[in-house]
């Protein structure tokens, strides 16, 4: 057994005795990196990784593209490392189901702040609500880039009909950080509202969502 064997045993069995606990960041990243890299030393990749992108968060929140181009990355590295905030999402989301009528801002929240979990670019959902607000399901609306995407109005009326809802909340994320609507959220927001009033579908609330954390605009009084 070589010298890189004996380390990523030695890793491998202290990660599944105590977890993460005591390992440093470019150590998670080593043990990532093994399986994508099974026959080399990755403690310098690993250290590249975090000198490049400043953090392991910035590691897990880079592109595809932006980790390949780091030395000695390539194409099963970024798919590796990019696996694991989308594994978080799903694992997030198909973790809390909710049960009952969605009355609050508070209940939509608990519905869909999993669905942005680890999500570096702009998405917005649609939760189609039955008549007694219930839910029928979440779907994806558009998925933008770091700078945004903008309400559309066709997408989120399509959903609607397409799953026989009552009512509808829309969430988007900022991925600046900041939870605040900005003035084209209530624009395209109330733009929304008008077009699904003509399909017989109510627009319960568009949330705002950043940092694990939302601004109802219903609460805030901007769908009035």
């Amino acid at each position: 057994m070589g010298g890189h064997d004996g380390h990523r045993r030695r890793m491998k069995e202290r990660f599944l005795k105590g977890g993460l606990d005591g390992f440093a960041d470019h150590e998670v990243l080593e043990l990532l990196l093994f399986y994508a890299i099974p026959q080399r030393d990755v403690n310098p990749l690993a250290h590249r990784l975090l000198e490049r992108f400043g953090s392991l968060a910035g590691v897990l929140d880079a592109s595809p593209e932006e980790l390949a181009a780091v030395e000695g990355s390539g194409e099963s590295t970024a798919a590796l490392l990019t696996l694991i905030p989308a594994l978080s999402r799903r694992y997030a989301i198909s973790g809390r189901s909710f049960e009952g009528a969605i009355m609050s801002s508070a209940d939509a929240g608990r519905v869909l702040l999993p669905y942005f979990v680890g999500e570096t670019r702009e998405v917005m959902y649609a939760a189609c609500l039955d008549g007694k607000r219930r839910l029928i399901g979440c779907r994806t609306l558009d998925r933008g880039g770091n700078t945004g995407t903008g309400v559309n109005v066709r997408k989120v009326a399509e959903c609607a009909i397409t799953m026989h809802a009552a009512a509808v909340i829309v969430a988007h994320n900022h991925p600046s950080g900041v939870a605040v609507p900005s003035r084209e959220d209530r624009q395209a927001t109330m733009e929304l509202k008008r077009a699904l009033a003509l399909v017989d579908v109510e627009l319960v609330d568009h949330l705002v969502v950043a940092d694990g954390d939302f601004v109802s605009m219903a609460d805030a009084g901007m769908l009035d």
